[in-house]
């Protein structure tokens, strides 16, 4: 009964006869059960009563001699057929089941009478207490929280780098498009609503294959623009015109605010999507989020072309224990690099934890305590915290034990 499922069923497909074996007789747990114990007891009671007879024939029919003689044989009894038979067995599970299987299958066999005509009684009282038996398929089936507390003791079995994989998998329903998504005021969009010139300027220093294209504001989305093609067109010699560009256009694709992450995987898939633009309840863009964005939740961070990106993903804690970052850094990220515990039930960056708590828009050299981690406001610049310095809690605990 301790024998580990899944790696017996494992065995069996690779082709272990005694894991098939051991399958077979798992899937038969009651009757099993029924055989070792009808065993057990049999055994148990012929060796007590083949002792107690030895010692009446060895020193006479008296009381003394049947009392330590039953002492003794149910001590012998608990240590070599209970408690140790049952320590190794439950240590070494494969080792022993294994091997025992081609045993117990014939033993089966022989003893089906004796085994259905104990259980004839064994169901009629289970029935008048009215207890429910037989294992389901259900019960053997693992939880996502149980596949993740295996993923974690795994060990030295799962690599790293796998085992992180795994373990973002099981996040990713979890956590909605916001986690992820570039915020709004970080979105690189093409505005047709400015001169020609500038859109070729905007074009030919762009950072990204695909922009959001709008007119005037950013919440008037009108399509996604393909930079290459763009580019291709400013090669011509004919003059351009707004008309152009808007020929290039694709559909937009938008996403409501609070879908999970894994269910728009599921949605760039069946829609062949690659970018979406997220919007509230009112329409209003929030961010944009892509494919690409998705998959470096998954499997870590890619290697990009944005200028300043690596920098920003490289942060860390100082040799003094301190860590500058912007304001708009993502408090998901902050935990997973920084190993703190922010809380992640209401704002989405550290600009907006701050604003949350302090309910004002601070002045700079404003700290406030979070989580144990000292949290100062270095720079404040157009209604927004532009650069924090954290302050790590054993650098604190340390600071206070020197002073």
């Amino acid at each position: 009964m301790a024998l580990n499922r899944h790696r017996i069923k494992h065995l069996a497909k690779r082709g272990s006869k005694l894991a098939q074996v051991t399958l077979w007789l798992l899937d038969r747990t009651e009757r099993v059960l029924s055989l070792i114990l009808i065993a057990n007891t049999i055994l148990n009671a012929l060796a007590t009563s083949l002792i107690t007879a030895i010692a009446i024939s060895t020193f006479g029919n008296n009381e003394t001699v049947i009392t330590i003689a039953t002492g003794v044989v149910a001590f012998l009894l608990i240590i070599f057929a209970e408690i140790t038979p049952k320590v190794i067995g439950a240590t070494y599970p494969e080792r022993i089941a294994l091997p025992a299987s081609f045993v117990l299958k014939p033993l089966m066999a022989l003893a089906k009478p004796v085994i259905w005509f104990v259980n004839l009684f064994v169901s009629g009282l289970l029935k008048m207490l009215r207890l429910k038996t037989g294992s389901t398929e259900r019960d053997h089936r693992l939880s996502q929280e149980e596949l993740r507390s295996m993923v974690l003791e795994g060990g030295s079995f799962i690599p790293k780098k796998h085992k992180s994989i795994l373990l973002n998998l099981f996040d990713l329903e979890k956590i909605s498009v916001e986690d992820v998504m570039t915020p709004r005021a970080q979105i690189e969009a093409l505005n047709l609503s400015v001169p020609v010139e500038e859109i070729k300027n905007q074009l030919t220093t762009c950072y990204h294959n695909k922009l959001p294209v709008h007119e005037g504001e950013i919440n008037q989305i009108v399509g996604i623009l393909h930079v290459r093609k763009a580019v291709a067109l400013l090669n011509q010699d004919e003059e351009l015109t707004v008309d152009h560009f808007r020929q290039l256009l694709s559909a937009p694709y938008f996403i409501p605010e609070g879908t999970d992450v894994f269910t728009q995987l599921q949605y760039f898939q069946e829609n062949h999507e690659r970018l979406g633009i997220i919007v509230d309840e009112y329409g209003e863009v929030q961010g944009l989020v892509t494919l690409e964005d998705i998959i470096e939740e998954m499997i870590g961070e890619f290697t990009t072309s944005m200028p300043g990106a690596a920098r920003a993903d490289a942060f860390g804690w100082d040799e003094n224990g301190e860590c500058l970052l912007e304001g708009t850094t993502t408090l998901r990220d902050i935990n997973k690099r920084l190993g703190l515990n922010f809380p992640l039930d209401g704002p989405k960056t550290l600009n907006g934890l701050l604003l949350e708590l302090l309910r004002d828009i601070p002045e700079a050299s404003v700290s406030v305590k979070i989580d144990n981690c000292i949290v100062e406001i270095v720079q404040v610049l157009n209604q927004a915290i532009k650069v924090v310095k954290l302050r790590r809690p054993e650098a604190e605990h340390l600071a206070h034990d020197k002073a």
